[in-house]
């Protein structure tokens, strides 16, 4: 393990160490946007990282890349295994890989219902399901899902998005419940509006993308959009083998927008 000593104030000595040195993670939908952030940071802390997406096009550099499609058991299954193989086993697993939807309940057909439901819940159930016996085996297992923050509040147009992403923050904690005597923690992380390229596609599908931005920005209490850095580094702390006690955890990475209400800019 790469270590190094340093002092606290007093003379205290610390060892450090690159934190995820020598664990091996799998990050669904790690090719782009979030996903890919997060593949970095993992890099940058030290663990070894196979990428899963519909395409290896976009994974970072230091990273392996399986292609799958989530909605695929056979395929989603022979990718675990390839990754397990090639890393030696299995400690984290970051299921990302989800879609938008925008709408009503009563916008979207029975169709467009069953694909989102598909891709952002099952998912992550099948991904899981194909990882666990390696999981089992870990001796500091950890999953961690991508939620959002229209898991728990309510936003316009986002009925289905919202259904699926609630029904991830609901699976997360049957999951940590389910495998807590096993040692396998069990999270997910509920950012804002994230800076992406699926973002950026809508905005430039608005008829005044900077005012649709602006819009958005507005909503967060601090007055930006969040970055796929952030989010990863949350996605970092709830992976970390240091974080032996956090589970059944959602954690807001929103810019404040779940639980502060504050004054317009104008106002303030």
């Amino acid at each position: 393990m790469n270590r190094h000593r340093s002092r606290f104030p007093g003379g205290v000595p610390v060892t450090t160490a690159l934190e995820f040195d020598g664990v091996r993670a799998i990050v669904t939908g790690g090719a782009s946007g979030i996903g890919a952030a997060v593949v970095t940071a993992l890099l940058e802390r030290g663990a070894q990282v196979v990428a899963i997406d519909r395409s290896a096009d976009g994974v970072p550099d230091g990273a392996s890349g399986e292609v799958a499609d989530v909605t695929d058991d056979a395929a989603v299954r022979a990718a675990v295994e390839a990754a397990a193989q090639r890393l030696g086993g299995i400690d984290v697993v970051v299921n990302n890989a989800g879609i938008g939807a925008q709408g009503t309940v009563a916008d979207n057909d029975d169709a467009e219902w069953l694909r989102v439901l598909d891709v952002n819940v099952l998912g992550i159930v099948r991904v899981t399901r194909a990882a666990l016996p390696y999981l089992r085996e870990s001796a500091h297992a950890a999953v961690v899902n991508t939620a959002s923050i229209a898991s728990w509040t309510g936003l316009p147009q986002r009925a289905l998005y919202s259904a699926s992403k609630g029904a991830v923050q609901a699976l997360t904690l049957a999951m940590a419940a389910d495998h807590v005597r096993e040692n396998i923690r069990v999270t997910c992380v509920n950012p804002g509006t994230v800076d992406t390229p699926w973002v950026g596609r809508l905005l430039d599908a608005a008829a005044d993308p900077a005012a649709e931005r602006a819009a958005l920005e507005a909503r967060q209490p601090t007055g930006k959009l969040v970055s796929p850095q952030a989010v990863a580094h949350a996605v970092c702390y709830l992976a970390s083998p240091l974080a032996t006690a956090t589970t059944g955890t959602a954690l807001a990475v929103d810019g404040g927008m779940h639980e502060l209400r504050v004054r317009p800019p104008e106002q303030a």
